[in-house]
């Protein structure tokens, strides 16, 4: 059998991993988290992560285990009953392998900015997703209120699948004062606005603006940005997802730099 076995809940690992699953204050405390899947920890690796210790479920495949603990000299390798694990799981049907880790900082990305501004992003999921798609299309920061989930916490690393490894982040910011600072045009996306986001120039340095899943972006923000804009929809639904509306936003941008 591969890795130590633990078997009760008062184990101080299981305890620690616990918190980490569960707390983002003791994931910001402790600059750690839990990775969830083989995905995540091949994307971490890559990354050039190295976590401190790898789980796996007692029912989970030891030879694959096997390979990526090969992988990681310095990691401490444990075996968890089924149920034990998934108490940390952060899904309903878990992946059988988790890593805790520390969070990694990439490097500053030196092109043109494109930067992702998130305004209270709190379905973890979401958050993810937005993370993800801001690192496909190449954004080189992305930019988090202070009412935004932990983009850290498990959920939203499943969502990022590995964004989060690549991206650059600003967490906790005050978006008024990062929108005054900011060298190059902010666009709001709000539903009320004439203007068209295809009609704007955005092969400058650019700031994308998406708000709350419900509440859209507050007022001061919209006020904050240089412009708000609209993403025209002749469809019969009255808005898009905040991640679809983003997505289409910062690919435009893509496809204009490409152009």
């Amino acid at each position: 059998m591969t890795g130590t076995a633990i078997s009760s809940r008062d184990n101080p690992l299981f305890k620690r991993l616990k918190k980490l699953a569960e707390s983002a204050r003791a994931r910001r405390e402790a600059g750690m988290t839990l990775l969830d899947g083989e995905h995540l920890l091949a994307a971490y690796l890559d990354a050039g992560g190295q976590p401190h210790t790898l789980v796996r479920a007692a029912s989970f495949d030891a030879g694959r285990f096997e390979r990526f603990s090969g992988q990681c000299p310095h990691a401490k390798a444990i075996v968890l009953p089924d149920a034990l694990f998934a108490a940390l799981s952060p899904v309903a049907s878990p992946t059988g392998m988790l890593a805790e880790a520390a969070r990694l900082v990439p490097p500053a990305i030196g092109t043109t900015p494109l930067v992702i501004v998130l305004e209270d992003i709190q379905d973890p999921g979401n958050l993810g997703s937005m993370l993800r798609t801001g690192a496909a299309a190449g954004a080189t920061l992305a930019v988090l209120s202070k009412g935004c989930h932990d983009p850290w916490s498990p959920k939203a690393l499943r969502g990022g699948q590995g964004a989060q490894f690549v991206l650059p982040m600003a967490q906790a910011v005050d978006v008024q004062d990062w929108c005054a600072q900011f060298r190059g045009r902010s666009l709001a996306l709000a539903l009320t606005e004439c203007r068209s986001l295809f009609t704007c120039d955005l092969t400058g340095p650019l700031a994308v603006i998406v708000g709350n899943e419900g509440a859209g972006l507050s007022d001061a923000v919209r006020a904050a940005a240089n412009a708000t804009v609209q993403i025209p929809m002749p469809g019969k639904v009255e808005s898009l997802n905040a991640s679809a509306a983003l997505a289409i936003a910062v690919f435009e941008a893509v496809r204009q730099r490409l152009a």
